[in-house]
Formats: structure tokens, sequence, C-alpha cells
């Protein structure tokens, strides 16, 4: 009952101790020598094994009360609040990327409107309609896709102190995925915007602007 002094040299991250103290047997008898045996067992098994391990170990020990969990499931409890924050965040940017899909769909078309005369002359010297969608295109996807460089890269370097304090790296399969469809979205924008800017014929197209 006496009070004592603790020192804490280091602290563990995302680990299965988390809220633990990690301490020498010896100190800690030294302060509670009342206390006998263990309440925690950490079992290495192979991920094959790990089931069958489960079901012995339970079934041998059943009258002592044994309870066991997977190392991933508590971590993932640990984790549960950060998830939860992570995949708010997460739906939240989904939706800004719907809506900024809807804006880019819209600059694009002001972009190509204003340029029908442009156009309409390029298509008055030969210029076939193929030609003129898949240079549109070309144009706006390498804006598109420089932009999403630059994201990528100012993203990378805003969570780089995260990836090196837990020592790996993680690429989410969904932020692959989320990237995918910006590139689509923007592909698919700029076609219809291409297509629909080089519809009419040039001789009518220049009589409009």
């Amino acid at each position: 009952g006496r009070p004592f002094r603790l020192k804490i040299v280091a602290t563990l991250a995302n680990s299965i101790l988390q809220g633990s103290l990690v301490v020498s047997e010896q100190a800690f008898s030294s302060v509670f020598p009342s206390e006998a045996g263990y309440r925690m067992f950490l079992v290495d098994v192979p991920s094959n094994r790990i089931d069958k391990t489960s079901d012995v170990l339970t079934r041998n020990l059943a009258d002592l009360g044994v309870q066991w969990q997977r190392t991933s499931t508590r971590l993932a409890s640990f984790n549960a609040v950060q998830n939860t924050y992570l995949s708010t965040f997460q739906l939240l940017g989904g939706l800004g990327l719907v809506v900024g899909c809807f804006g880019l769909g819209a600059v694009v078309l002001r972009n190509v409107f204003e340029r029908r005369s442009e156009l309409a002359v390029l298509g008055a010297f030969g210029f076939s309609r193929p030609e003129l969608v898949r240079m549109i295109a070309l144009e706006h996807v390498g804006l598109l896709l420089a932009g999403l460089a630059i994201a990528v890269c100012s993203a990378a370097v805003a969570v780089c102190p995260s990836w090196l304090g837990r020592g790996e790296v993680l690429f989410p399969k969904s932020l692959a995925y989320t990237m995918l469809g910006v590139v689509a979205n923007g592909v698919l924008w700029a076609w219809l915007a291409s297509w629909f800017s080089v519809k009419k014929h040039p001789a009518q197209a220049l009589q409009d602007c």
C-alpha cells in the first residue's frame, strides 16, 4: 500500500500490449510480493495451426477459465475508434470526389465549348473527327494525371512521418481504387466533351461560331 516511483523509458505503438506496463518479473515481485502466477500468456503458433491449438488449450484448461484471443482481433479492438474515424473521413472524401467529378465534367465541357471556333477551323483544315477527339481527350487527361501526381506526392509527404513511425508502408486497396476511379471519371468526361464538341460538320460549326 505504499507509493513507489516508476520511470517509463519507452512506449509501444500499435502493439497487442497497449494499455499495459512491461516490467521485469523481479522488479514486479519486489513491489507486489503477494501476486503469484500469471494472468496472460503469449502463444506463438504457426498460422495454419491456430484453430487446432486454440481448441486443445481451451479444452484442457477449461476449468481455469482460460480465454484465448487472436492478436489480430486484439489489435482490431484497440484500433476500433481510430478505424471508425478513418472510415468516416474516407466516406466524406468519397462524397467530395463525387462532387468533384461533376465539377471536372463542367470545367471540361466549358473549356471545349469556348474553343468551338478553334476546333471548327481545325476540322475545316482537314483534321478528322477521331483525331480531334483524341487530341482534346489527351490534353485533358494529361492535365488530370499531372494534377493527380502532384496530389499523391503531397499526400505522401504528409503521411510519411506516420509511415516511418510504424516502420512499414501501407497502401490500402481502397485508395488505389479511388485513384483509378478519378482517372476513369476524368477520361470519361474528356472523351464525352471531345465527342460532343466535334459532332457537327466543320462548315456548320463555323457558322454557329
